[in-house]
């Protein structure tokens, strides 16, 4: 809490302070108005507080013209549609206000997102990939994956309905079932029968953008090797030496195909943002299997 009220206090991206300690791979794109609004929200859910409840209702307007273009948004810059998944919780089971805008912004995003949806923004791969426009597309697929099978436990406990240009209905159950076919392509049910979890099924990748992976162990190469010195192995076609077991990459092209490449970082480097959300959805489909 004391974060958060420092952070509220002095506002500001950490771009503009720590500068190339950051950029160009982890600039502040969207702004520090949604994290602001994200912390308020947990907070929120941790202590139940009307202050935490009042600032969010009272900045979610005062921010809107920062966020709005992103209200579809989620990943490890932006959380404006977590946010609203998340405080939709209290608004469905009628804990709070239902004159919020954050229950409309939830549905907003489910339709932005299931194909037959005619709303939706978002692409598909012809074997049904959740495909969105940037590098690591997988990113997407697990994080907006999470927040929908989060928001079908939510709807499951309230009489709310999702409804898509008021003709069509998206259930709980309808959710459930997108999410878990994303997974399943993720873990090998797709065009390549290739699972994108390493060392999980018959067929996986091998050529990993990892250095501690690409790198031999100490046992087979104990000399001190050079921070340069890895970039023969990085170049080498030879599959990685050191198995990554269960990191998850970041997934075939659009057009299904996977070319298992290690320097291709967009589509073979496993990185948190993927497997974070991944985590909580296999861990609810194990549980309910």
């Amino acid at each position: 809490m004391t974060v958060f009220e420092f952070a509220d206090k002095y506002r500001g991206s950490y771009t503009d302070s720590i500068g190339e300690g950051a950029c160009p791979f982890y600039c502040d794109f969207s702004g520090y108005h949604d994290e602001l609004l994200w912390a308020a929200a947990w907070l929120h859910k941790a202590t139940k507080s009307h202050v935490h409840w009042n600032y969010l209702v009272q900045n979610m307007n005062n921010f809107k013209p920062h966020i709005e273009g992103s209200m579809f948004e989620f990943g490890w810059d932006a959380k404006h549609a977590g946010i609203n998944i998340l405080v939709s919780k209290y608004v469905v089971n009628r804990s709070l206000e239902a004159t919020t805008p954050f229950l409309f912004y939830a549905d907003s995003f489910v339709c932005s997102v299931l194909p037959e949806s005619p709303t939706k923004i978002v692409n598909f791969s012809p074997g049904g990939l959740l495909v969105k426009e940037g590098v690591c597309n997988m990113q997407h697929t697990t994080a907006i994956s999470f927040l929908l099978l989060a928001y079908a436990r939510y709807l499951k406990n309230s009489n709310h309905v999702v409804r898509c240009n008021n003709n069509v209905i998206i259930t709980p159950k309808r959710l459930i079932h997108f999410t878990r076919n994303q997974v399943n392509y993720i873990l090998g049910d797709n065009p390549m029968s290739m699972s994108y979890m390493v060392g999980y099924g018959k067929k996986y990748p091998q050529r990993i953008h990892h250095r501690a992976s690409s790198l031999p162990s100490i046992v087979a190469k104990p000399e001190h090797i050079e921070c340069k010195g890895g970039t023969p192995y990085f170049l080498s076609g030879a599959p990685n030496p050191n198995m990554l077991t269960g990191a998850v990459v970041g997934g075939p092209d659009t057009d299904d195909t996977y070319a298992d490449d290690r320097v291709d970082a967009t589509k073979s480097e496993p990185t948190t943002y993927v497997n974070a959300p991944l985590v909580g959805l296999l861990a609810y489909f194990n549980a309910h299997s």
